[in-house]
């Protein structure tokens, strides 16, 4: 008997975050205006030998995501997302994801953990940012 109440105790205390759990609502925010191109890519320049490059709208669970890239020659000198998940788990991941994009000069990157849909949405929306550079 003396052992069961403290478990009872822990028990419920457990099940607190639990029930207190709210799921995101998949809304999304836009972290810059930018008004919507009916193209999946566009291209732009800022100055000579840079160019800018946005990539596909992808809708994931979360919400949608958005990448715009900055090419100086062949160089990715810069990542924004355009759009990106209301969510805590996105807001910590997008500076790892832009950094290792820098690194990294591809789409080939890691996965964040705990922000895979992100991640996901993310790579695919690089790619096609990529992709339009070379069209």
């Amino acid at each position: 008997m003396k052992r069961a109440i403290p478990v009872l105790i822990l028990s419920v205390a457990g099940l607190i975050p639990v029930w207190r759990y709210e799921p995101s609502t998949g809304t999304s925010t836009t972290t810059s205006t930018v008004a919507e191109s009916p193209a999946p890519a566009s291209s732009s320049s800022s100055s000579p030998g840079t160019q800018t490059f946005t990539g596909t709208t992808v809708t994931t669970e979360k919400g949608d995501v958005q990448v715009r890239i900055t090419y100086d020659g062949s160089e990715i000198t810069a990542v924004q997302m355009l759009k990106q998940p209301n969510h805590p788990q996105t807001t910590a991941a997008v500076p790892k994801l832009i950094a290792e994009t820098l690194t990294a000069q591809s789409a080939d990157i890691d996965t964040v953990s705990g922000a895979t849909l992100t991640s996901d949405g993310y790579k695919e929306s690089l790619q096609a940012a990529i992709d339009a550079k070379g069209a």
